[in-house]
């Protein structure tokens, strides 16, 4: 029998949705499960933007430019210069998502066996992405009792070697909620700027800021211009994941031309995703307004319940939606299946997704998860109840 590809063999399973199986047949025994394992946010996706989407004439669903509609390119300048990102349409490719994106930064940036610096934890897919593309994730840790503050400079010059060509970052993070200061950003610019390195930035959740902190972005950072790649999407900001739309930018014409010839590859980004996008970027500022009054919500609602809990610590997230939370529990892996498999508090039990597969290391993780605060407040407090019992009960619980 063929054998599959070494490249398949080590692609890994995504920690996010690989204990769907057993949520299926929780719901299947009639148990209600609280979804707090994915960042899909059941907040309305803006009403002017499908409606635009709903109107659109068009006879002939053709390809659009390689690098996206041009139209929809501009408005995504004036989009940018809101932020303080100034940019011009020919320095934006249109991809399919962010995660095109990022394929795109490691196949135009890095040769295979190239080595990418990455804090972790870190959103799982990068792993996968760097297996696709033959580039090795050098991991650094943050760690949860600083929040997931960036790691020092004495860490990542620790990690560079000479395969090193890039550091890769999110911000605001998934999966840690935490959001990088204009100061740790410049540490980042001189480490970039000493060593000649890429500086890949993943701002997907550049709208979801709290308690009035501010997102710097990599694009406003003086002397590395050269060296940046922006990473964004549409899919969280107006709550529209299956647009299937995202954006790689920079102003290196090298590296823009070398992904445009991925681009051209591919062909061109769907064009129904870009009618939409255009339109949401028309999204009125008071729809944003009331989606941060929900998240900060729903995020207290979270922390005050975890750091409530015997023997646990979450710390409080700056942005995204997403919280890394530390258990007294011997494997989050087992947990998170057991809170499906053998567990429920009245019929409900609560999905979360296992911390170890954030981090490079298997031997990291082991006793936190990831909360997905994507659920309404009243959700949120059921499913943080079902999370204190379980907690109570768990076979494998330390003390």
């Amino acid at each position: 029998m063929p054998k599959i590809s070494y490249k398949g063999d080590k692609m890994p399973s995504s920690p996010i949705r690989k204990l769907v199986p057993y949520s299926d047949a929780a719901k299947q025994r009639g148990i209600k499960v609280y979804h707090l394992n994915i960042g899909q946010p059941d907040i309305e996706t803006p009403q002017e933007a499908i409606d635009a989407l709903r109107h659109k004439e068009t006879k002939v669903l053709e390809y659009s430019h390689s690098a996206g509609i041009l139209s929809f390119r501009k408005k995504l300048t004036e989009y940018y210069n809101r932020f303080q990102i100034h940019v011009n349409p020919d320095e934006i490719i249109v991809t399919c998502g962010g995660s095109e994106g990022l394929l795109f930064a490691f196949n135009s940036c890095l040769d295979p066996d190239d080595e990418v610096i990455i804090p972790e934890p870190f959103y799982a897919n990068y792993n996968g992405f760097a297996v696709m593309s033959g580039v090795k994730v050098n991991p650094i840790v943050s760690t949860i009792d600083t929040g997931f503050a960036l790691p020092s400079i004495e860490q990542f010059e620790k990690a560079i070697t000479p395969k090193t060509k890039a550091i890769m970052i999110c911000n605001p993070n998934n999966p840690t909620g935490y959001l990088y200061s204009k100061e740790e950003l410049e540490t980042l610019a001189k480490i970039v700027k000493q060593y000649d390195l890429f500086l890949f930035s993943d701002e997907v959740y550049r709208e979801f800021a709290y308690d009035g902190a501010e997102v710097y972005s990599v694009m406003q950072l003086k002397d590395i211009e050269q060296n940046v790649v922006l990473l964004d999407s549409v899919s969280k900001r107006y709550s529209a994941c299956g647009a299937r739309i995202g954006m790689f930018i920079t102003k290196n014409k090298e590296v823009y031309n070398t992904a445009m010839k991925f681009a051209q590859a591919r062909l061109s980004p769907p064009s129904f995703g870009q009618f939409f996008a255009e339109a949401a970027i028309d999204t009125p500022q008071s729809y944003f307004d009331d989606v941060l009054k929900e998240y900060v919500a729903r995020r207290n609602v979270v922390t005050e319940a975890i750091n409530k809990m015997p023997n646990c610590f979450c710390p409080v997230p700056k942005g995204a939606f997403y919280a890394v939370a530390q258990l007294p529990i011997d494997d989050s892996d087992t947990f998170c299946r057991w809170l499906l498999e053998d567990f429920n508090c009245n019929g409900e039990t609560v999905m979360l997704a296992p911390a170890t597969g954030f981090y490079s290391d298997k031997g990291k993780g082991k006793n936190e998860v990831r909360i997905s605060y994507c659920l309404n407040v009243n959700d949120m407090k059921a499913s943080m109840k079902c999370l204190e019992e379980a907690l109570r009960i768990y076979p494998g619980r330390l003390q």
